[in-house]
């Protein structure tokens, strides 16, 4: 098999087996809609001249339904195929090890992007949602979402290192997901935050992909309403680019094919 077809045949397993667990499925791709769909029934406010709450908070949501799928799913995954011994045989098999992440990165892909027209297609239709009117904004989602996702998903490995055993993995990680939603502005006016809890958010990947999910969605006026008084999008591409340094660098590292006992 040539590695395109190995990296799609392992990736093609993974999107079979996501499919058969319904848990999954409605947790990945149908949390973000349901809370989209009461945050917006909620709050109908207006937040800054032309731009409705709802508005600002989808544009949150498609951050974290990207965060969800590259960082939370994978450190959940992971270690329970770990546990059941999955990965201490496929390290056994003449397969490469490379096939295991490939196949991995080609569901995250696959998810990312249902996921993500998915909530652009519930926003549009009954949030008011205006889509990008330039090549230029399409261009600026399509970059903000191909690093925040590579970002998400090599932490998302890298997390796995600190989860002992898969019982305990929802435990770990669901609540690191959710502190860091809180604290990025998905569910609150970010600048609306307490100074220490920006800052402390503005040393992670999602509170940038947020601000950059904004500058393409939101008017080029709410942009003072930042903290740094503009998008920054320079200083969210290197932050995002810094995320997946680090993160491909801590993969490496640190990932266990087999519990540490």
């Amino acid at each position: 098999m040539t590695p395109l077809t190995l990296a799609w045949s392992r990736g093609r397993m993974e999107l079979l087996q996501f499919s058969r667990s319904r848990e999954s499925v409605v947790f990945t791709l149908l949390f973000p809609v349901i809370m989209i769909s009461i945050f917006g029934s909620i709050f109908n406010g207006v937040i800054a001249p032309g731009v409705r709450f709802t508005q600002y908070f989808v544009t949150g949501m498609i951050a974290t339904g990207l965060m969800t799928v590259g960082f939370q799913n994978l450190a959940i995954q992971i270690p329970i195929e770990r546990d059941k011994g999955v990965l201490k045989r496929l390290r056994g098999t003449p397969m490469p090890p490379w096939a295991y992440f490939a196949g991995k990165v080609v569901f995250v892909i696959v998810v990312g992007v249902v996921e993500t027209v998915l909530l652009l297609a519930i926003a549009t239709a009954f949030f008011g949602l205006d889509m990008p009117g330039s090549a230029t904004d399409w261009w600026t989602f399509a970059w903000v979402s191909v690093l925040g996702i590579t970002a998400c998903t090599l932490c998302g490995i890298a997390f796995t290192s600190l989860v002992r055993t898969a019982r305990g993995a929802p435990a770990v990680v669901t609540p690191v997901a959710l502190v860091l939603q809180f604290i990025s502005g998905v569910f609150f006016v970010f600048t609306q935050l307490p100074t220490w809890m920006q800052q402390v958010a503005a040393l992670f990947p999602l509170k940038w992909m947020c601000q950059g999910m904004r500058s393409v969605f939101l008017p080029d006026s709410f942009a003072a309403n930042e903290p740094g008084g503009s998008w920054e999008l320079g200083k969210v591409a290197l932050v995002l680019g810094l995320w997946c340094v680090i993160g491909l660098v801590l993969c490496v590292r640190t990932f266990r094919w087999s519990n540490r006992d």
